[in-house]
């Protein structure tokens, strides 16, 4: 059984469980078409890898530095990815849309800051205090997420569809919102940004 990987390496079609590697630090290793289950990899580098086609189950990546590597159609469920600097890593600017999927992760205290992240897909996820500035995200799903405390300006969020999400600020003059759906109820705090009140 596999307790660690090699630099320089190509993974494909491979399976990795509960391996306990955090702090560790790897380069230019591919990944493509990978399960990695219940496996520790808090703090780790991969610089300079390659993620396609992955997907990390029950998994935890806080704080992990991805200087440098591509992600693409990378699937995280049930995963701790706090405190990740996704600006570090390498988003070729022929791609809008990368297909990655968070379902039922913990994001907290991470920056998307500057990103073009497309059609992102965020399932039930704790998002508190996310950088999603200057970024640009449209047709991405965002539901049944909390963003207390994240951050928005000058952020596209054109045919973002926010159902189901709570506790975001999301300014409708600073930010692109046409076409972005919200359910009706998180949709008024909108409204207490701009200072208007609502009635019954």
């Amino acid at each position: 059984m596999m307790k660690s990987f090699t630099d320089g390496m190509q993974y494909l079609d491979a399976q990795f469980k509960k391996l306990e590697l955090p702090d560790t630090h790897y380069t230019d290793i591919e990944f493509e078409e990978c399960l990695f289950e219940d496996c520790d990899f808090s703090r780790a580098k991969f610089k300079q890898c390659k993620f396609i086609n992955c997907d990390f189950i029950r998994c935890n990546l806080s704080l992990i530095d991805l200087t440098g590597s591509k992600l693409f159609g990378a699937t995280f469920q049930e995963s701790k990815l706090i405190g990740v600097d996704w600006t570090k890593a390498t988003w070729p600017v022929y791609h809008l849309d990368f297909e990655l999927k968070f379902q039922r992760c913990i994001l907290n205290d991470s920056s998307f800051f500057g990103l073009t992240l497309n059609e992102l897909i965020a399932d039930a996820c704790k998002l508190h205090e996310v950088d999603f500035r200057e970024g640009d995200f449209r047709k991405s799903t965002l539901s049944g997420c909390d963003f207390t405390h994240s951050l928005f300006m000058n952020t596209n969020l054109e045919n973002v569809d926010f159902s189901e999400s709570t506790d975001f600020a999301i300014n409708v003059l600073e930010n692109k919102v046409k076409g972005a759906r919200f359910s009706r109820y998180e949709a008024s705090s909108l409204l207490e940004l701009l200072g208007i009140e609502l009635v019954d």
